[in-house]
């Protein structure tokens, strides 16, 4: 969903898409069933255990700014995953956070979308620099809108200029539509029912738009539901196993996971947010997933095990995309941070009403992704930046 439009909405849409009891899983440890030695000398101070960076940070997401829960999973330099949680799993019954539960993914699902577009470039089904209107003929006309100028690969890039249709004011509130079925003509029309951003090719915006167009290029193409075959040529091809594209009126979590809360207004209490309709994200936003399946998505994206080398070239040439964030630039469904200790952590990032994940691999194998429970505000947005980048760094 849209992560980074301009604060021009109510606060409700702000929180989600501003463009969605701790406990480390290493084990148990097993000292207490060992013998004590007889007479342990104190250890120097260098040789006591650190305190873990991931949990201080998840910590104080819960404790300092009052997030519900965050959970994450980090993978290492020595090739090994680290779950971690903190905070509730469920507020009104107190039960801690389910160890890499699952959550909704957001806008990682642009990731998950824009792999099977290149998929059928690569299979010669679709031109990368083709018109849409070359496979939805006369499907993108409006105020500035034409589908004949504006090509496959705009859509991928947010460079279409196409209008976010999360800006139409049957969204405008969360709370009355959490169960409400939405057909994506419904939701494309709210979007071509304002004017263009700009000329396609002349710009870069966040707009939910293009991925809702690219779900159904993909359904036209192929004949087939746009997430039957994010299923099919991604999820059980790689195994992510905890991994789904929801049905149509399925609104629960099918694993064990922490609620999402969405807030409406900074006083205002927080609204069980797990179960939805995800008709409302479709194509820009619907998949489930854990921390752990998206750090081996982005890992087997980025080694070569989904995209021929040619089109992950293209999904990795990136251009400008500052209003995410200093340094950030965006590449075909996919987007690249530079990491306070040197390189780039390549990813996406996801928000849905209740849930907001930030995270990525690095080139050298390392990833990190956390999620918090509550959409945040800008301010604690950045310190879940910050905390994936101390995860990556430590």
């Amino acid at each position: 969903m849209n992560e980074h439009a301009p604060q021009r909405r109510a606060h409700s849409i702000r929180l989600v898409r501003y463009a969605m009891t701790a406990a480390a899983t290493a084990g148990l440890a097993l000292t207490a069933f060992a013998p004590a030695p007889a007479a342990a000398a104190p250890q120097p101070d260098a040789a006591r255990q650190r305190p873990d960076v991931v949990q201080q940070r998840l910590d104080s997401l819960v404790k300092e700014d009052g997030i519900p829960a965050a959970l994450a999973t980090v993978k290492g330099r020595d090739g090994r995953n680290r779950t971690y949680t903190a905070g509730v799993g469920n507020l009104a019954t107190g039960a801690g956070v389910p160890v890499d539960g699952q959550i909704r993914a957001g806008s990682n699902t642009k990731a998950f979308v824009a792999v099977v577009v290149l998929q059928l470039v690569a299979e010669g089904k679709v031109g990368l620099d083709s018109a849409v209107d070359t496979y939805l003929p006369g499907l993108l006309r409006g105020e500035g809108i034409d589908g004949r100028k504006i090509t496959v690969r705009q859509l991928l890039q947010h460079t279409s200029g196409l209008p976010d249709y999360m800006a139409a004011p049957a969204l405008a509130d969360f709370t009355t539509i959490q169960y409400r079925w939405f057909e994506p003509r419904e939701l494309l029309d709210g979007a071509l029912a304002q004017k263009a951003q700009f000329a396609a090719g002349t710009g870069w915006a966040y707009s939910n738009t293009n991925y809702l167009v690219a779900g159904l290029l993909i359904q036209k193409v192929t004949g087939r539901p746009y997430g039957e075959e994010v299923t099919k040529r991604v999820i059980d091809r790689i195994g992510l196993r905890h991994t789904y594209v929801p049905a149509a009126g399925e609104t629960a979590l099918r694993e064990p996971h922490p609620h999402g809360y969405l807030r409406t207004a900074p006083d205002a209490p927080l609204v069980d947010y797990t179960e939805m309709d995800s008709s409302m994200a479709w194509a820009a936003g619907a998949v489930v997933s854990t921390n752990t399946d998206l750090n081996a998505f982005y890992g087997a994206l980025l080694g070569g095990r989904l995209l021929p080398a040619a089109q992950l070239a293209q999904m990795r040439t990136t251009v400008p995309a500052e209003l995410l964030g200093e340094g950030v630039r965006y590449g075909l469904g996919i987007q690249s941070r530079p990491l306070t200790c040197g390189g780039l952590v390549w990813g996406h990032g996801g928000t849905s009403p209740g849930f907001r994940t930030r995270g990525g691999v690095t080139e050298d194998g390392r990833a990190a992704n956390i999620t918090l429970t509550e959409v945040p505000d800008a301010v604690v947005g950045k310190r879940l930046t910050d905390a994936v980048d101390a995860a990556l760094c430590r």
